[in-house]
């Protein structure tokens, strides 16, 4: 039963998620990008190189299933192996916007 109303819970997270990504400044999200990411992620075409053990925006973005909506709240959760970026709403939408650009 609980797993059942975690994944509706996340569901729904997911769904208002997908409203506001809609509306995602991707030109802020690579500011933010090159700012909170580039030291681990490879995070444009024309950044050379970044922590080996960090996945690229490029592979990142390409991930079957993985949209916007899912990534800026992925983004807003704590990660251990990232820093704590405390992200707004929109920070993280647009972010994700930027990484799913990545992708194309």
């Amino acid at each position: 039963m609980k797993k059942m109303i975690a994944g509706l819970v996340c569901a729904s997270l997911v769904a208002a998620w997908a409203g506001s990504a809609a509306g995602a400044d991707a030109n802020n999200g690579e500011v933010l990008a090159r700012h909170w990411c580039a030291s681990c992620h490879v995070v444009s075409a024309d950044q050379q190189r970044g922590s080996t053990s960090a996945a690229p925006f490029s592979e990142i973005a390409k991930k079957p299933g993985l949209d916007a909506a899912k990534l800026a709240l992925f983004l807003l959760l704590p990660h251990p192996r990232m820093p704590d970026m405390n992200l707004s709403r929109a920070e993280a939408a647009d972010l994700a916007a930027y990484i799913e650009t990545q992708g194309k």
